[in-house]
Formats: structure tokens, C-alpha cells, sequence
């Protein structure tokens, strides 16, 4: 019965949530742009379907990806479980010790970036814009693997208490000097890349491992060290992109030189 209680108390918000999207979609194509409505019987469906789904993510997040990201932070940064496979102390760590946690925040970061619906539609609608010149894998490889890194040394902050903007000034100077090098087509596609990475999949489960690291590991606030994974797993992927352009045209190069080469 709670559970029934819940799921009326989320679709009742996410109703509350969707009208101004739909007010404003529906009052833009019925007073500015003047014209009915196409296809009202499939729009509305849609919209349903859209609450319906919203809904029962929502609760998802609420029984499970949330829990789940804050045990496993729990888990792996107990003690008597570091001290299991280190020669430390459980009360004399060091950020060494927490090896687990970094390897683990890898592969997390990267299997939910693979697996996000909104990063799977950019890499294809890439691949159609630019004529097959931008792989899909390669593209959502790229982004995975910057998640993956950003979120590992977000973790590694966490661990050892550095403050975040060291990191996110150095990452973003990196940034701006990769956008001066980086072929001109790709820049624009790894800025929006660094978006698509905060979405449905990833944001929770790195949202709940943030929080549980920085409840677990001794002398961490929650709320100033908890938070700041996202920026991680936003910025690095803007530079794994852009770096993945320029091997790929550097690979184009020196190929090209080749063939010059041997055709001399």
C-alpha cells in the first residue's frame, strides 16, 4: 500500500511537472504559429507516456539507484574491508588504500555513460550530420571513457580533501586550450558531450556515490565534499573528445604523408 501511495504521489508531481511544457508547446502552436495541432491523439499518448515513465524512474531512483550508489560508497570505504586488502591499519589509511573505490568509480562512470539514452541519440544524430565522419562508438567511447577519468579523480578529490576548483580551473584551462587546436567540427559536439553525460542514468548513481564517499570517509562533509562529482563527469569528457579529433586527424595526416611517401 506505501508503495502504491508513493507512485500516486510521484505521477500527481510529475503531472505538475509536464503541464507548463505542455501549455507552452500547445499555446506556441495554437496562438503564435496558428495551426492545429498534428496528430492531437498521438501527442496526447505520448505525453502519457512520458508521466507514466517519468513516474516509475522517479520511484526507481527513490528504491534503488539511490540506495545502491550509497551502499556500495559505504562498502568499499569501510575499514575492515580496506584493511582486507592493504597493509594499513583501519583507523591509519591512506588515499592509496582506496584503490577499490577509484576502480570501481571507473567502470561505474563508464557503463552508465555507455548505456545513456541521451548520449546514444547525439552520437547518431553526429554520425547522420557529419556524413559518417564521426563514429557512433567512437564518439560514445570517447565520452565514457572522459566520464570514467573524471569521475575516478573525482573520487581520488573526495578521498584526500583537495579543494574542487584546483581541478575544475586546471580542467577547464585544458579546455580552452584544446579548442584552439582541436578541428573546428568536433569543438561544438564535445562541449554539448560534457552535457549529455548529466542525465538520466549517470546523475544518480554518481550523485549517491558522491554522498555515501563523503559520509564514509572520515573528516568529509557531505554537503561541501558529496557534491561536485557531476562537474567532473561534465568536464573531462569535452577534453577526451576533443582529444579523440585530434589523434584521429593526426593518424589522417601521417597517413596521408605515407602514401605521399610511397607513391614518390
Amino acid at each position: 500500500m506505501e508503495f502504491v501511495m508513493q507512485l500516486i504521489d510521484i505521477t500527481l508531481a510529475t503531472i505538475k511537472d509536464v503541464i507548463p511544457i505542455a501549455a507552452i508547446i500547445f499555446g506556441f502552436q495554437l496562438f503564435v504559429i496558428r495551426r492545429p495541432i498534428p496528430n492531437v491523439k498521438r501527442v496526447v499518448i505520448g505525453f502519457a507516456y512520458v508521466i507514466v515513465g517519468l513516474a516509475l524512474f522517479l520511484l526507481g531512483l527513490d528504491k534503488a539507484l539511490f540506495p545502491i550508489g550509497r551502499l556500495m560508497a559505504e562498502q568499499l570505504t569501510n575499514p575492515e574491508f580496506i584493511s582486507q586488502w592493504s597493509d594499513s591499519l583501519p583507523d591509519a589509511l591512506h588515499w592509496m588504500d582506496y584503490y577499490w573505490v577509484f576502480l570501481f568509480a571507473f567502470m561505474i562512470g563508464a557503463s552508465t555513460t555507455i548505456a545513456e539514452p541521451s548520449l546514444i541519440a547525439v552520437a547518431i544524430k553526429a554520425n547522420e550530420v557529419s556524413g559518417g565522419a564521426i563514429g557512433v562508438w567512437g564518439l560514445r567511447i570517447a565520452v565514457a571513457l572522459g566520464v570514467a577519468v573524471g569521475i575516478s579523480l573525482g573520487t581520488w578529490r573526495i578521498v584526500t580533501g583537495y579543494p574542487i576548483h584546483w581541478f575544475i580551473i586546471a580542467g577547464y584551462i585544458v579546455v580552452v586550450i584544446q579548442t584552439v587546436w582541436a578541428p573546428k567540427m568536433i569543438v561544438p559536439l564535445a562541449y554539448d558531450s560534457g552535457g549529455v553525460t548529466t542525465s538520466t542514468v549517470t546523475v544518480p548513481l554518481v550523485a549517491a556515490l558522491g554522498l555515501g564517499l563523503a559520509e564514509t570517509v572520515p573528516g568529509r562533509s557531505a554537503l561541501i565534499d558529496g557534491f561536485g562529482l557531476i562537474a567532473f563527469a561534465s568536464l573531462f569528457p569535452m577534453i577526451t573528445v576533443m582529444g579523440y579529433a585530434q589523434i584521429t586527424e593526426w593518424l589522417a595526416k601521417r597517413d596521408a604523408k605515407l602514401r605521399e611517401t610511397a607513391d614518390a
